[in-house]
C-alpha cells in the first residue's frame, strides 16, 4: 500500500487506487491506462493523497455502481480536495468464483468477498448451497484464499485478482445483475478542459440553503436551457442542517452558450459553485445513448 516515504518511482507511470492489487479498480487502471503502473492505496484519501502529493500522477476512483449506487465515501472527500477531474470511464464487473487450483464445486463450504459482491452474486451463492462471508474487499479475499489455502473456501473477485494470486476461476460472469458496471473517475492535480468540439460531461459542486424551492430554482436554468442532468447528489454541510451540497454531473461544456445560461442562473440561486471538471464523454456513456435512441 502507498505511503508518503514512496517517491522514487517517477509519477508519470503511477496511477493510484483504492485496494488490494487484483481490485476492480486495479482492473480499471489497467484497461484505461494499459501502459502505467497502479499504485495500490490503503484508502480512498491514501488515493487522493497520493496525486496531491506527487507520487502518482491519475488515480482511478469509483464514483457510482449500477447495482450498488454511489459511492458514498468519495462525495465526502471531493470538497476538501483540490483534485480535478480529466475523465471517466465504465467498467463491467465481471465476478469469478475464485479457488485453489483444482478445487471443485463439491469441495466448497465458504465463501467470502466484500459484502457488495456477495449481495450481487447472491442468488448463485444461494444455488450452490454456499455460506457467505463478508470481508474487506474483493481482493483481499482472493489473496486471504491464497495464503490460507483453504480448500474449502472460494473468494468472488477479478479474473485479475485470480492472476495475481494463482487461483483458478471455477465458475465466471457469476453477478445476478447483466448490467453490474462501475463508473470511475480520473483525478489529477492539474486542469485539463476538453475540447468544445467533443461531447463531454460537467462536474461541480454548490451549495442551496435548506429553504422552500432553492433547488428548484437553482436548477431551473438547467430545464430551460436543455441541458441534460445525469447525476445529482446531496449531503449535509459539516453535520449542519441549515445548507446543503449538491455534487452534480451534466452533458455540455461551460463554452456552450446554453450552459453558459444555465450555469449564471445557478450562480444567482446558490452559494460558492466549484467546477470539478469538464472531461471527455466515455465511449460507453455515447453507447448507451444510442442504444437508448437519444
Amino acid at each position: 500500500m502507498a505511503t508518503t516515504e514512496q517517491t522514487s518511482q517517477s509519477n508519470s507511470t503511477l496511477i493510484a487506487f483504492q485496494g488490494e492489487p487484483g481490485a476492480y479498480s486495479h482492473l480499471a487502471c489497467r484497461t484505461f491506462f494499459p501502459d502505467r503502473e497502479a499504485l495500490p492505496c490503503a484508502t480512498f484519501d491514501a488515493a487522493f493523497d497520493a496525486v496531491e502529493n506527487g507520487q502518482a500522477e491519475f488515480a482511478m476512483i469509483p464514483i457510482e455502481n449500477s447495482v450498488a449506487g454511489r459511492v458514498a465515501d468519495i462525495h465526502q472527500l471531493m470538497p476538501h480536495k483540490k483534485l480535478h477531474i480529466v475523465g471517466e470511464h465504465f467498467q463491467r464487473v465481471n465476478h469469478h468464483l475464485l479457488v485453489l487450483p483444482g478445487t471443485k464445486m463439491e469441495d466448497l463450504d465458504l465463501v467470502r468477498s466484500h459484502e457488495q459482491a456477495l449481495g450481487q452474486c447472491r442468488g448463485h451463492i444461494a444455488e450452490w448451497g454456499l455460506k457467505a462471508e463478508a470481508y474487506t474487499d474483493t481482493a483481499g479475499a482472493a489473496k486471504l484464499l491464497s495464503q490460507i489455502k483453504d480448500p474449502g473456501m472460494a473468494a468472488i473477485a477479478s479474473s485479475l485478482a485470480g492472476e495475481i494470486y494463482g487461483l483458478e476461476s471455477l465458475r465466471e460472469g457469476i453477478e445476478d445483475a447483466e448490467h453490474n458496471t462501475t463508473r470511475f473517475v480520473i483525478l489529477s492535480r492539474d486542469e485539463k478542459i476538453a475540447p468544445s468540439d467533443i461531447p463531454c460531461v460537467t462536474t461541480f459542486l454548490f451549495q442551496t440553503r435548506n429553504v422552500p424551492a432553492a433547488l428548484y430554482k437553482a436548477l431551473g436554468g438547467f430545464a430551460t436551457n436543455g441541458i441534460n442532468m445525469t447525476k445529482l447528489e446531496s449531503y449535509q454541510l459539516e453535520g449542519s442542517f441549515n445548507a446543503s451540497q449538491f455534487y452534480a454531473d451534466i452533458e455540455g461544456h461551460p463554452d456552450d452558450p446554453s450552459v453558459k445560461l444555465a450555469m449564471e442562473e445557478l450562480d444567482f440561486f446558490t452559494n460558492d459553485i466549484r467546477l470539478l471538471g469538464t472531461y471527455p464523454q466515455a465511449d460507453y456513456r455515447i453507447e448507451q445513448r444510442k442504444k437508448a435512441g437519444q
